[in-house]
């Protein structure tokens, strides 16, 4: 079993408020849009190991560190992530492509800075978007998730929410 946190469009912010949520968790995936700097995601790596993408945002040499996309296995998951891809049935071609090709079991994406889960029965795939961590864009909420896999099903999704106008840097 591993304990995994997701979180995307941090934008250079990963305040004490995610740092408490995600403190129990194993491993974090980040579906992109890093920023504050090409060192940034070392501070994040640095908490607890990092999966990233690189996101529209990202400077060229984060991705070299970080690719457009990442294909990867947990706890008998097939996991695919990229920043931008969209939402079931408005996905881009080159996702729906990465899709038919793969057939992940959990499709992780971020750009829209919107939380949203939802199973999709066209794919066979459980669509992940963690909404956005950090403050840049016009979201009212900073959100995070967690979840358990285990045996290649995920279980026990939490949500965080912190209204941004709330929030402390």
């Amino acid at each position: 079993m591993k304990y995994i946190g997701i979180i995307s469009d941090t934008h250079g912010v990963f305040s004490k408020e995610f740092q408490d949520f995600l403190a129990p968790v194993d491993e974090i995936w980040h579906a992109g849009d890093f920023g504050g700097g090409d060192d940034f995601p070392r501070e994040i790596s640095r908490f607890k190991p990092t999966i990233g993408v690189s996101g529209n945002c990202d400077s060229s040499l984060l991705r070299l560190e970080y690719p457009p996309v990442q294909l990867f296995n947990c706890e008998g998951a097939k996991v695919l992530m990229t920043h931008i891809g969209g939402r079931p049935g408005a996905y881009p071609l080159n996702v729906r492509a990465m899709l038919d090709a793969h057939k992940p079991d959990i499709f992780v994406c971020g750009h829209s800075h919107i939380l949203r889960v939802e199973f999709d029965k066209r794919f066979g795939t459980l669509y992940i978007n963690p909404g956005a961590a950090g403050f840049q864009g016009w979201h009212l909420e900073r959100t995070a998730l967690r979840m358990k896999i285990q045996d290649g099903k995920p279980s026990d999704m939490e949500v965080f929410r912190l209204p941004k106008s709330k929030s402390a840097l």
